[in-house]
């Protein structure tokens, strides 16, 4: 086996395991005892609780008892591994028509569900990105939900998903910032910013009066409602624009 062979990536063979349009079964040996699907759920177990960094198909094997070279007839390498263990972690959507209200509030529906899969699997921060790249049915329901609500927007097919992924990215940089907040990080950089503003107080008189103010208390705050304010207002403002333009047409 070459030593890269868990970071070698075949676009191709890992969306034909994502969307089931290949027999990853084995050909020959005993009839197999697990499904990809089996062998993505040990890897989310082991990256649930360890990370994604912990993540190796040898670790996998030990886990469901075989060789690291059976699991390979199961699926193609690591990549395709993550790329089949986000898919199964995200499950379905929400079903959006059920929200009452517009597409604002289906937006907050979807954009909370994000939020609660990502807080209890962040390793898909690692596991995926902003950038275009291959997804599975579930990933491609989920985008697929958040252009659906904002269809009667009135906004163009560019600007309703670049409204889905600014969503999404407040979602993943919420995530990303709950990860690194520990209680002693925050007890620590209280004690140590205390003493840098006391100290400095006249360099940085905005900086001051703000702290002393509560700008860092986020006790009992949901940290998703001032962000999704913000960006949804701004969805909005669009929204109103777009309806304006409309109208001004029509005469």
């Amino acid at each position: 086996m070459p030593a890269n062979k868990e970071s070698n990536r075949d676009p191709g063979a890992a969306l034909a395991l994502l969307w089931g349009e290949s027999d990853s079964r084995p050909r020959r040996g005993p009839k197999p005892k697990f499904t990809p699907v089996h062998v993505a759920r040990r890897g989310i177990e082991i990256a649930d609780a360890e990370g994604l960094e912990a993540l190796s198909m040898q670790r996998v094997a030990e886990l469901l008892g075989l060789t690291t070279m059976a699991l390979y007839r199961y699926v193609p390498g690591k990549p395709a591994l993550v790329d089949l263990m986000v898919d199964t972690v995200l499950s379905d959507p929400p079903d959006l028509d059920r929200v009452p209200g517009d597409w604002r509030t289906r937006l907050e529906a979807w954009a909370r569900a994000c939020w609660d899969v990502y807080r209890a699997h962040p390793w898909i921060l690692t596991a995926t990105g902003l950038r275009r790249q291959a997804m599975g049915p579930r990933q491609v329901a989920w985008l697929d939900a958040a252009l659906g609500a904002l269809e009667p927007t009135g906004l163009t097919a560019r600007r309703r998903h670049d409204a889905a992924i600014l969503v999404m990215s407040l979602v993943r940089s919420l995530t990303q910032t709950a990860l690194d907040s520990t209680e002693q990080g925050h007890e620590e950089w209280d004690r140590l910013t205390a003493h840098q503003l006391t100290t400095h107080a006249d360099r940085f008189p905005a900086l001051t009066r703000a702290a002393t103010e509560g700008a860092f208390d986020t006790t009992d705050e949901d940290p998703l409602t001032f962000g999704l304010t913000c960006v949804l207002d701004g969805i909005q403002r669009l929204v109103t624009l777009a309806a304006g333009a409309q109208g001004d047409g029509s005469r």
